[in-house]
């Protein structure tokens, strides 16, 4: 059960990131779309776990490549945003979203597009 506390910490990082990264993609050449699908923290706020859903899918390895070698610069990113409200900045670990890939697997196994045939 989520307290109020880890909501609130969640939300803030949720939507900071997705203005950075929304920015990013604006001043990048390349048309690369990150989004910030859910955003979880542990009880001791110590921890975030970063969801994030990259289109197109091509460039998922390298981004995500990216984003870790620059773990650092984004913590302290968002210690400048947060330093008023909480105490200790979480440790921040990305993670790949692939939720909408597997709804869309689903959905052409369903239709008999994929590899199990209607019976």
């Amino acid at each position: 059960m989520e307290s109020n506390r880890q909501r609130k910490v969640a939300q803030i990082i949720q939507e900071d990131f997705a203005e950075l990264f929304r920015k990013q993609a604006s001043d990048s050449r390349q048309s690369i779309l990150v989004t910030v699908s859910d955003v979880k923290v542990t009880a001791d706020l110590g921890i975030a776990k970063i969801y994030l859903s990259i289109f197109p899918q091509e460039h998922r390895k390298a981004v995500m490549k990216e984003i870790e070698e620059n773990k650092a610069s984004y913590r302290n990113f968002i210690g400048q945003k947060m330093a008023k409200q909480v105490r200790v900045i979480p440790n921040l670990n990305f993670y790949l979203d692939t939720t909408l890939d597997d709804v869309e697997k689903l959905d052409r196994e369903l239709r008999g597009e994929g590899d199990n045939p209607i019976l």
